[in-house]
């Protein structure tokens, strides 16, 4: 436990101190997706990384990748991790076949507008309701007609999910029964389950890194709730249907020795072809009415909260604060 909490917080401590303007980096929505290793040395190679395998030496470019997954047998030097932090690279320390992950790095953002936001949307009934609904309505607008209750948008999603199933194991030819697995022996689920949560393992992965690279929190969820990673599940499930599900069916109707790695090898190339990096900004922002062109840089110094608003940081405030009948601390 205190080793994950370790690297997570010295990634996290690197990106705070870092002078590098952040507009040199790339754009999210212009970034690479993810790519997981596990069984392997990381080092630093200039302004990038190596990863070596036995004999072979795989050139990884972090300032374009929006997250690196890390499976177990994973060595990485300090340096690595530097680079990889200063390309604003989010890292996920994952389980055997990136199944589940254990810490991960904070994103580039500096400023706090959009957590907040979010904070006070997720904080008021009514807000929260709306917030719901235009996740329901990213998914199917043309359905949402007049007002509906939230369990009606959850039944009409749950008609959505089986259907889109069906569909994919016709499509595929892969038999489906239901969602099926055994989180602590994976091995156990058919085919169809372990392809499913490899793929949707990515896709949590990659929507975590672009909802704390955007500067929002992970746990404030709308629809899920009570997780450290609900609004993860939230924003996966926008895209789940067009990418991981297609991607696990695809993969278990093909022979291979490795279907998780196939599952991922896919969901690279579904993530590329819907465009899900493009989108997962402007559908945050249809989700918040956030603006999507805010310069993620700040000052060093932040603002500081007052009964009625705000007041400048960085400041000594106490020659404000003296009264006829100051207190000697």
């Amino acid at each position: 436990m205190c080793r994950r909490r370790t690297a997570s917080a010295c990634c996290c401590w690197r990106r705070h101190t870092m002078a590098r303007d952040l507009r040199e980096l790339s754009k999210l929505r212009d970034s690479l997706s993810y790519l997981y290793f596990e069984k392997a040395v990381i080092e630093r190679d200039q302004n990038a990384i190596v990863v070596m395998r036995g004999d072979e030496r795989i050139p990884v470019p972090v300032s374009s990748l929006t997250v690196l997954m890390l499976g177990p047998g994973t060595s990485i030097t300090h340096a690595a991790v530097r680079v990889i932090c200063d390309s604003g690279c989010t890292v996920l320390w994952c389980g055997e076949h990136a199944m589940r992950f254990y810490g991960f790095g904070l994103g580039e953002t500096r400023k706090a507008a959009q957590l907040m936001k979010q904070a006070r949307l997720f904080s008021s009934p009514d807000a929260h309701l709306e917030v719901a609904r235009r996740m329901y309505l990213l998914r199917f607008p043309e359905k949402l007609q007049g007002a509906m209750s939230i369990r009606q948008l959850r039944g009409l999603e749950g008609v959505r999910v089986r259907e889109s199933y069906k569909l994919y194991s016709k499509m595929y030819g892969i038999p489906w029964n239901k969602r099926n697995y055994n989180r602590n022996d994976w091995n156990q689920a058919d085919v169809i389950n372990i392809a499913l949560s490899s793929a949707n393992a990515a896709l949590y992965g990659l929507c975590h890194a672009a909802i704390v690279s955007l500067g929002y929190s992970p746990g404030l969820g709308f629809i899920h709730t009570g997780k450290q990673l609900s609004f993860v599940y939230d924003i996966a499930d926008l895209y789940k249907l067009e990418t991981s599900v297609p991607a696990a069916f695809e993969a278990a109707s093909k022979p291979s020795d490795d279907i998780g790695r196939s599952a991922r090898v896919i969901m690279r190339r579904l993530l590329r072809e819907k465009k899900v990096l493009k989108r997962i900004p402007d559908d945050l922002a249809f989700l918040f009415d956030i603006k999507t062109d805010e310069d993620v840089n700040m000052d060093e110094a932040g603002d500081l909260w007052d009964e009625e608003g705000t007041v400048a940081g960085g400041i000594n405030y106490s020659e404000d604060a003296k009264t006829d009948d100051d207190i000697d601390l």
